[in-house]
């Protein structure tokens, strides 16, 4: 395989957000392609690991959409996060060695896992690499306050229009369309994440629409009005949080 087919394989997979971004050459390259294991494919409702179990790798989306939640001591589920292509799952399991939430499939999906002891082993020999690292668990610490901070809005429409507009930037920000997109999680799923119930999702998905920020056709969203977004996702909008 020349660089350039490797080049194309890692862009795929893991690869894209632990090496590509640094200035490593062709042969230690192919030692990060060498620990990556591309997994079948994996379908919707299946479990990439469970609260409890042990860790041993991270994953790396390649496609699809994954969900992960936790199990609340009265037995509630809680949802903490939905996951696109190009993100990271894993991390919650190094300090511990076990797995603190579960990673639900919600669609279709993808992953390449990267056995957490051998990517140490590459990393320690690879400064650029630890770099990389260092910089993907600062970007998943800034992505993980994202919902604390959206808990804190008081107003339905200021959640879910931070969500909506948070989804888009991080869909962006992998190369995908920001402005058109699929929402796999159920409303159910999504209204859990947002700290309110279905009936006010769905006003809030009415009232957007309504405005002209997006248009909806069942789990299918088009943002119409993106700066408009971003200012319904503020909470120092005087006006703004008057018709939410």
């Amino acid at each position: 395989m020349d660089i350039s087919e490797l080049r194309q394989s890692c862009a795929r997979c893991a690869l894209l957000n632990l090496c590509l971004a640094a200035p490593i050459g062709a042969a230690e390259l192919r030692r990060l392609d060498d620990i990556v294991k591309r997994r079948r494919p994996l379908a919707r409702n299946e479990f990439l690991f469970r609260e409890g179990s042990r860790h041993s790798s991270l994953y790396v989306i390649r496609s699809g959409a994954i969900k992960t939640s936790v199990l609340l001591p009265e037995g509630d589920c809680q949802v903490l996060g939905f996951h696109l292509p190009g993100e990271i799952l894993g991390l919650d399991g190094v300090a511990s060695e076990r797995h603190q939430l579960s990673a639900e499939v919600l669609e279709e999906s993808s992953v390449c896992e990267i056995p957490f002891d051998r990517l140490g082993e590459v990393a320690a020999q690879l400064p650029a690499l630890q770099r990389q690292i260092y910089r993907i668990v600062s970007r998943e610490f800034v992505r993980e306050q994202e919902h604390p901070v959206m808990m804190g809005r008081k107003h339905a429409m200021t959640r879910l229009a931070l969500f909506l507009h948070g989804f888009s930037e991080r869909r962006s920000a992998h190369g995908l369309d920001p402005c058109s997109f699929e929402l796999s999680m159920s409303r159910q799923d999504l209204a859990n994440y947002l700290g309110l119930v279905i009936e006010t999702v769905s006003r809030a998905f009415s009232r957007l629409q309504a405005l002209g920020v997006i248009e909806v056709d069942r789990r299918h969203v088009i943002v119409r009005d993106r700066r408009a977004l971003s200012d319904f996702a503020r909470p120092d909008e005087p006006e703004l949080r008057a018709t939410a």
